[in-house]
């Protein structure tokens, strides 16, 4: 065999190297265009809870925001393995911090930001104004006009309503001939005031003439002053107490714990979360009735549903009966009968459909029968 010459040989080499280099490429482009392109990834939305000093803890209305955000990244209370990255909780001791806890939210640059409660409006107003393309939410306010604010308020009065005919009913099942009903409330305003008049009209619509007395603690965090109160008012023949005082509203539970303990048939009104566990003083029985439902997790879910739809905006949304904004804990069922159950969802019915009118404000249920005229509802 004749030896081949040298320059043929580089050739022959040069022209493997450039077809194998083209047939290599030609392979490479026509799987890239068999292939189908990646699908892009799911945006993850972001966002911070500011609470007052009570915090998630409360075991009401700011623990009903937490569990809306927990369920919206798929956490429970007890594993919040995204926490951290893409959701967070900050506490203000006191209220001089929300304007610097709100700021620093915002430089962070969260999707969504949200205060819980109107005693954050002011402080709220002032930052949403000079951060427009920030997105808030506030709950339990209906006055921040701002593009970039979402106000949800509730329909507590419709809620109390059924909490008070619960009251009542039980109190009728139980023989009580003068039943007497209390009302704690946290920090005065009308949001807690609408909490204390739907309460009031639900007891008289089923004992007319019902005795009722009113306190308010003017704080979110002082359980011994409701559990004072409670006590006070259990000796003197008090037979439930309904509490909207956020955190301050345990030391309610806590004294109808004791006193059911030692065999006294008094009764405590959750609100916000379901109470019933709070309420436990032996392994199967608790102190709380029933618990008035405020679905804060419900606007939490719609504010982060909104801004991950690119649907966000300022707007005033209202959550009452008919949208399954409020509602009643069915949770005590050796307390609460079928019958009882069923007359509440009887009375909702007639909320829905409009043939019962809940008043909403003091000056409304003063014009209502038997409404009495002590009441302040401060």
């Amino acid at each position: 065999m004749k030896k081949i010459p040298a320059c043929i040989s580089v050739t022959l080499v040069a022209m493997i190297v450039l077809f194998g280099s083209c047939s290599k490429k030609d392979a490479q482009t026509a799987s890239a265009v068999a292939a189908p392109a990646a699908a892009p990834a799911e945006k993850q939305i972001t966002t911070r809870l500011l609470t007052d000093a009570t915090g998630i803890d409360d075991k009401s209305f700011n623990a009903a925001a937490w569990r809306g955000i927990l369920q919206f990244y798929g956490d429970t209370w007890d594993s919040t393995p995204k926490r951290g990255s893409l959701y967070e909780v900050v506490t203000a001791q006191t209220q001089d911090m929300y304007v610097p806890n709100l700021r620093q939210a915002a430089d962070e640059k969260y999707d969504l930001i949200v205060a819980t409660g109107f005693t954050f409006a002011d402080a709220l107003s002032e930052v949403a104004a000079s951060t427009p393309d920030q997105n808030y939410l506030i709950v339990d306010v209906d006055w921040v006009e701002l593009p970039n604010v979402l106000n949800v308020v509730f329909a507590e009065h419709e809620g109390s309503y059924l909490a008070g005919v619960a009251a009542a009913l039980k109190a009728q099942a139980d023989g009580i001939a003068d039943p007497h009903f209390g009302f704690i409330g946290g920090v005065a305003s009308p949001t807690i005031a609408k909490f204390e008049i739907g309460y009031i009209q639900g007891i008289l619509s089923v004992v007319p003439n019902a005795k009722i007395v009113e306190y308010y603690a003017g704080d979110w965090g002082r359980p011994d002053l409701a559990k004072t109160q409670a006590k006070n008012w259990y000796d003197s023949g008090v037979y439930a107490i309904y509490s909207a005082a956020g955190g301050t509203g345990n030391g309610t539970i806590a004294q109808a714990k004791e006193y059911r303990l030692q065999g006294k048939n008094v009764w405590a009104i959750g609100v916000d979360s379901d109470q019933h566990e709070e309420g436990l003083y032996n392994n199967t029985d608790s102190a709380v009735l029933t618990s008035m439902l405020k679905r804060v997790d419900s606007a939490l879910l719609y504010a982060l549903n909104a801004s991950k739809n690119g649907t966000f905006k300022g707007e005033v949304i209202t959550l009452d009966l008919k949208a399954d904004g409020v509602g009643f804990a069915v949770t005590n069922a050796s307390a609460l009968s079928q019958d009882i159950v069923s007359k509440i969802e009887a009375e909702k019915a007639k909320i829905i459909a409009g043939t019962i009118k809940v008043a909403a404000t003091l000056e409304e249920a003063r014009a209502t029968p038997n409404f009495p005229a002590d009441i302040k509802a401060q």
